[in-house]
Parts: C-alpha cells; sequence; structure tokens
C-alpha cells in the first residue's frame, strides 16, 4: 500500500470519527418534562396537549401531536413527553375537575377549570399564539413549569 493511500485512508477515518457526533445530533429526539404548579384542589385530573406548529393551537384536538392526562394526587404534577424530535413545541395544559376532558365555559365563554400554556404567557382577552408559547427542545431533556391561571 502506497504512503499517499495510508494517509488518505488515515484522514477518511480521523473525519468520520468527527462526523459521526454531528450526524447523531441532527437526528437527536429528546424529552420534555411539563411540571404543573398551582391547582386550586387535587380533584379531577390534569391534561397537556402537545403542539408542533401554530395550526390549531392551542384548542384543536386534532392537531394534538400528543396528549397525556393524569389524575392529581399533589398540588404539583409532572408529565414527560417522550421522543420528540427536535424543534419548537407548545403546550396547553388543562385542570379537568369533572374528569369529562372538556375545558368547561361560561355562557360568556371563559373557562370555568383551570388552565395554561407553556412559557406561562399573559392572559388578557384571547388565548396564547404559538409562538408566544413556543419551547425549543433541543436536548436530551427539557423540562418547563406551567403555573395554572383561573379565572
Amino acid at each position: 500500500m502506497s504512503k499517499r493511500l495510508r494517509v488518505s485512508l488515515i484522514l477518511l477515518a480521523v473525519l468520520g470519527n468527527f462526523a459521526s457526533p454531528l450526524i447523531a445530533r441532527a437526528n437527536f429526539n429528546g424529552n420534555l418534562t411539563v411540571e404543573i404548579d398551582g391547582l386550586k384542589n387535587t380533584q379531577g385530573q390534569v391534561c397537556a396537549s402537545i403542539f408542533a406548529s401554530s395550526q390549531g393551537f392551542p384548542g384543536d384536538r386534532d392537531r394534538v401531536i400528543e396528549r397525556q392526562c393524569t389524575k392529581i394526587t399533589e398540588k404539583s404534577v409532572k408529565l414527560t413527553f417522550t421522543n420528540l424530535k427536535a424543534g419548537n413545541y407548545a403546550v396547553a395544559v388543562m385542570h379537568d375537575e369533572n374528569d369529562d376532558f372538556t375545558v368547561n365555559r361560561t355562557d360568556l365563554g371563559f373557562p370555568l377549570e383551570g388552565f395554561g400554556f407553556s412559557q406561562n404567557p399573559e392572559i388578557r382577552d384571547r388565548a396564547p399564539t404559538f409562538e408566544e408559547a413556543a419551547v425549543l427542545v433541543a436536548g436530551a431533556n427539557t423540562d418547563i413549569t406551567i403555573h395554572l391561571k383561573y379565572l
């Protein structure tokens, strides 16, 4: 084997070792752990829905990429969504006090049960936009806290 060919093979092997971690990171999936606090009681369940785009956020159930609900045993609840592709996500949470999987509303449309969103945007006269609630999931574990609001 010629010296030039040996050097080329060694160089190729070294470059391959640098490229492999970059390729692995590009395909990396992560976890999003959502801590939900501010629950006014331990009745019912808390449900969190994840959206990957502005389409349908925050209320269109058909646009939810994943949803988790759990019975409430303490005034703070943690849910973990696993194997999410790197990207921006927005989370909508509700305290479903009567276990009907619906945000119950007044005749004027105001929520009767607790609700919250990732990034805890200020709520005035409308639901937040996807951009206001977006969270970047790009590492092994991303942890956020959502503070529930009750009207």
